[in-house]
């Protein structure tokens, strides 16, 4: 993942995107290509590692090691759909998938397809991003840029 403000690159990680590969279609495990808009960030000053269900901490830190499920952690940047048809309204819509950015307890496989769509980024990562991107901001997904 690579953040661009105008046109100088300031920050890149590595992430894990859907399993099942890309696409928009609810229910198939993908990551919904396209231009989308953080709708939320949540966990703002939540501890490193902050494990949350439904959007809500746990109150259980990961810090290391494996984990039972996909768990969410950190920071989550909550993504909305901009393109009708494509990732917003019926059978696509990405906000209404609960497609987010967000930082995983799964970091050993971050460089690789691994999640039920969403993207995946380390701890650190997710703080570092929480720090440089806004509500609001423009996220676009796919093979490149396309600025």
């Amino acid at each position: 993942m690579t953040v661009w403000d105008l046109g100088r690159e300031v920050f890149r990680c590595k992430v894990s995107t859907g399993r099942s590969g890309m696409g928009c279609e609810e229910g198939s495990g993908k990551t919904p290509v396209g231009w989308h808009r953080i709708a939320q960030v949540i966990g703002q000053g939540a501890p490193l590692g902050t494990r949350f269900s439904s959007r809500e901490p746990t109150g259980e830190i990961w810090t290391t090691g494996a984990v039972e499920g996909d768990w969410i952690t950190t920071r989550i940047f909550w993504l909305e759909g901009l393109e009708p048809g494509v990732n917003k309204g019926p059978g696509v819509d990405t906000f209404d998938r609960y497609i987010y950015l967000h930082g995983t307890a799964r970091e050993e496989e971050l460089g690789f397809p691994g999640s039920h769509g969403c993207v995946r980024l380390s701890n650190l990562d997710a703080v570092k991003l929480s720090e440089i991107v806004h509500e609001g901001d423009p996220v676009w997904i796919g093979p490149k840029c396309a600025a």
